[in-house]
């Protein structure tokens, strides 16, 4: 499940290591450079599928770390470019079909459909209707009319959240519960999590230090316990810019920086 490791950061993606607008974290390189001299890990959690955080994993350079997908449903072992297929997912579909209706779902989508809702390409689209633990979708009907359906969800066995553009349907599990596998598997010393929306709470005040990244595009995170004492952070700059600026303080307050020559 990864390697044993004095640091291990657990980071969200979109509009947090990856630029809301293009996806790109060139601008964290060099923190990521540093993380790779310390022999740190580097946990991926996100809401994306395993099909979509593999090829990501091994291009950001930490592919025999675990990743946690689709917001915590499942894990996708280091090393490995899929995560087995429980049926899940199939349960899911099987449920909101039997649910008062205004939901569509990733299911009910076509590729096009998901590219242009996303911005991401086509073949990036594809990979993420390829689902094992969750179902995404919009809902077109009324606010009282979504209350009536979230609650036949809760009532059917569905947990729903609500990230920046869809609602999102699972069995539970969140990104927490995965961080708590891995770190008694990897018993790291420290740990970070960043994040920038409401779907990170639980990762960011699980962690040993939390970073909260500014995203204007997220849903705003109202004030942390642990704010006050500076265990949770929030970055002025945005995105992977951020990311890094927080990721180096957080190397610096630890005394690690004065570590690199050691490992290069």
């Amino acid at each position: 499940m990864g390697h044993a490791a004095d640091i291990v950061v657990f980071s969200d993606l979109d509009g947090t290591l990856l630029d809301h607008q293009d996806y790109s974290w060139g601008p964290a390189l060099p923190a990521l450079n540093l993380l790779h001299d310390l022999g740190a890990g580097l946990v991926l959690a996100t809401s994306k599928t395993a099909a979509e955080v593999c090829g990501l994993r091994d291009a950001i350079g930490f592919p025999d770390w675990p990743a946690i997908v689709e917001n915590g449903g499942g894990l996708l072992a280091g090393g490995q470019t899929d995560t087995p297929d429980t049926g899940i997912y199939l349960q899911i579909r099987a449920i909101l079909a039997d649910l008062p209706s205004g939901f569509r779902g990733f299911g009910d989508m076509t590729t096009p459909e998901i590219s242009h809702l996303t911005g991401l390409p086509p073949a990036q689209a594809a990979l993420a209707r390829d689902r094992r633990f969750s179902e995404p979708g919009l809902w077109s009907g009324t606010e009282q009319d979504l209350q009536t359906f979230l609650h036949a969800a809760s009532e059917a066995g569905l947990t729903a959240r609500r990230g920046g553009r869809f609602l999102t349907l699972s069995m539970g599990g969140t990104k927490a519960d995965r961080m708590d596998e891995i770190i008694a598997t990897c018993n790291p010393a420290h740990t970070i999590a960043l994040g920038d929306a409401p779907n990170d709470l639980e990762m960011l005040q699980k962690a040993d230090f939390g970073v909260i990244v500014n995203n204007p595009a997220a849903p705003a995170i109202p004030p942390l316990p642990g704010e006050a004492r500076g265990r949770i952070k929030r970055t002025q700059k945005q995105g992977p810019e951020g990311w890094a600026q927080a990721v180096t303080a957080l190397l610096t307050e630890l005394g690690k920086i004065g570590e690199r020559k050691a490992h290069g």
